[in-house]
């Protein structure tokens, strides 16, 4: 099979930026003048490259701005060399596999473009370009007036006359790369939109181009990587935080942000083509909607808990599930601190009346929360944080969990949880939503608790029966109550809360927002979308809560295959063999398993076809194959 051929601008396409304009940073040094010049040359720069300026006179204008040495260009030459456009730079040895048809037409300059191209591994004589004339000081004076790159239409002649035989592809940013195509003498012109994306030269381009690995996968090529990112789909759900979307977005996905829950059906519809979820509680990730979603990679849950999403499920289909389950520990426990304060004091009454204009002051039913015993059921990250923070406050702290756990400070563990109930004046639960906790707190729990304890509910909403819990308030039985999750919430600010426990005395009825600080969502916004690109960069699943968790580091000058099976006898057998076949040399490999799956990841150092491949594929208890780069 013939290599194609490639014309590659320079300015903004192989580089980052536009040689002019880094010059002018170089030449000038007034300040004030510097950025006179600098907006100058850009506006001209841009209008010349939208096609609203000849070409010669854009160049003119340009120079004139400018009094460069040659020894401003050498160090322009040396600082371009660290201005490669990323997805160049990473498939530097793809393009220099492909030299000898690669053809860096340009615009600009040969003096600065011949220096930076070749150190990168590409031919001279294949750069066309202006030259510089220099008069006897040494100081550009002007250009070379005869070639055709200081015309208008100046790359459309200079591709005729090279009378390239065979398929042409033009990679470029601007209206004179696309003048090559409209003039017939490539196949297609990608608009490479890595660093600047020209609206007006879109219309007329045959493919968006967001990086070179789109390119070449598209003329199935070698690339970096197997997938470009660009073509990877992001969804999420329920007004994730923005820092999220800008750190998806900035590693190249596609992504789609929406600020509601979406129902099963809905999500089953919307998710057909989604490799990446990202949710919060609201949304259910059911078997239904797994089965929907064909190219689901894995789930970004922006919240502690899971128990929304079906992990068995997505474990059978091989979509590995992330969480945030440090990130707004603090927040839910500064919540549960505040309100036990509000709730000791009787505060929500107080408050209330005085919005209905009444003046209540007195001390009746008002306490300080020092030497008052709190109990925590579920001693986990907010838990055991609430108990140091409780301690710190000059509360006695007792807890219950079902696991054994180390007790903080002087904090002490109760064996049963009846033992907690009758012991404690303040009762903060703290349990995750597995189903087994439904409904585990009702009439009977409460009738355990002291007369007038005080009650918080800051984990889930199936753990408490809301009719007990009414009764107990209206009864005496619970001094006052603080609730932040309910069994059934509305899916977005639009509609409306129901519960009956509205209007209850001494209630606190808060929306889900004990993980609602700035601080918090923006370290769950850091946080998970930091798992969700080194799990699809590295294959690392540290800290999936359905994957055997493997930690990997990026390697250089290696292929890495990624293999998700169910967790049966011989499968690593199996892949060796299929290597060993192809003589595939293994570099590294690590498996690991849970009681569901197994993953296997190899690195190997040799090219292979796609018979290999169909090869991994075939190995009967895959769930899915992919090749990561």
């Amino acid at each position: 099979m013939e290599k194609p051929y490639f014309i590659i601008d320079f300015d903004s396409t192989f580089t980052r930026i536009e040689a002019l304009d880094l010059l002018a940073e170089i030449v000038l040094s007034n300040p004030r003048e510097k950025e006179h010049v600098l907006q100058q040359i850009q506006d001209i720069t841009n209008r010349g490259m939208n096609g609203e300026l000849d070409f010669r006179a854009s160049l003119t204008q340009r120079l004139a701005l400018l009094r460069a040495h040659r020894d401003d260009i050498g160090e322009l030459a040396e600082q371009l060399k660290t201005q490669i456009s990323g997805s160049f730079l990473r498939n530097r040895d793809h393009i220099a596999a492909l030299r000898d048809t690669v053809y860096v037409v340009s615009n600009g300059f040969l003096e600065f473009i011949v220096p930076v191209v070749t150190d990168y591994g590409l031919i001279p004589k294949h750069v066309f370009a202006n030259e510089f004339i220099f008069d006897t000081e040494g100081y550009v004076c002007g250009f070379n007036t005869e070639s055709p790159l200081s015309q208008t239409g100046g790359k459309s002649k200079i591709i005729r006359e090279l009378n390239l035989r065979g398929d042409v592809y033009v990679i470029g940013d601007g209206a004179n790369d696309l003048e090559i195509r409209q003039a017939g003498y490539a196949n297609k012109f990608y608009l490479f939109t890595e660093n600047v994306e020209r609206e007006t030269v879109k219309a007329g381009a045959d493919h968006i181009a967001p990086n070179v690995d789109e390119i070449l996968y598209e003329l199935k090529m070698d690339r970096s990587l197997s997938y470009p990112k660009n073509r990877i789909k992001v969804l999420l759900l329920e007004g994730v935080h923005s820092m999220a979307v800008n750190l998806l977005e900035k590693e190249g996905y596609q992504v789609e942000a929406l600020s509601t829950a979406l129902t099963e059906d809905e999500l089953c519809e919307k998710i057909k083509d989604v490799n990446i979820l990202g949710i919060r509680s609201k949304t259910q990730v059911t078997e239904k909607v797994v089965s929907s979603a064909k190219r689901l990679l894995n789930v970004g849950a922006f919240c502690i808990g899971t128990n929304q999403i079906d992990l068995e499920a997505c474990t059978r289909q091989g979509v590995a599930v992330f969480n945030a389950p440090f990130s707004n520990t603090r927040s839910v426990v500064e919540l549960a601190i505040a309100e036990i304060i509000m709730l000791v004091r009787n505060l929500p009454d107080k408050a209330r009346a005085m919005h209905n204009g009444k003046w209540e002051k007195s001390a009746n039913g008002a306490r300080e929360i020092r030497g008052k015993k709190l109990g925590i059921v579920g001693y986990g990250n907010i838990g055991s944080q609430l108990s140091v923070l409780g301690e710190a406050l000059g509360l006695e702290v007792y807890f219950y969990d079902i696991e054994d756990k180390l007790a903080l400070g002087n904090a002490r563990k109760c064996e049963t949880l009846n033992e907690l109930l009758s012991k404690v004046d303040i009762l903060s639960l703290h349990v995750d939503g597995r189903s087994e906790n439904d409904h585990i707190f009702g009439a009977e729990q409460f009738a355990q608790m002291k007369d007038g304890a005080i009650f918080l509910n800051l984990a889930r909403g199936k753990v408490v029966q809301i009719s007990a819990l009414k009764q107990a308030i209206e009864s005496g039985k619970i001094g006052g109550c603080a609730v932040d999750v309910f069994p059934k919430e509305p899916k977005s600010n639009n509609e409306a809360f129901e519960s009956e426990l509205i209007g209850l005395p001494n209630t606190i009825l808060t929306p889900h927002i004990g993980g609602s600080t700035v601080e918090a969502q923006e370290n769950i916004g850091q946080f998970v979308p930091g798992k969700i690109i080194q799990y699809i960069n590295t294959g690392s699943t540290t800290g999936s809560v359905n994957f055997p968790n493997v930690q990997l580091q990026a390697v250089q000058k290696a292929h890495r295959l990624l293999h998700i099976h169910h967790n049966v006898p011989n499968v690593l057998a199996k892949i060796n063999h299929i290597l060993g076949e192809y003589d595939i040399n293994i570099l590294g490999q690590y498996l690991k398993t849970n009681e569901e799956i197994g993953y296997v990841i190899t690195d190997v150092d040799k090219e292979y076809g796609q018979e290999l491949l169909d090869e991994l594929r075939k190995i009967e208890p895959t769930i899915w194959f992919r090749v990561l780069y």
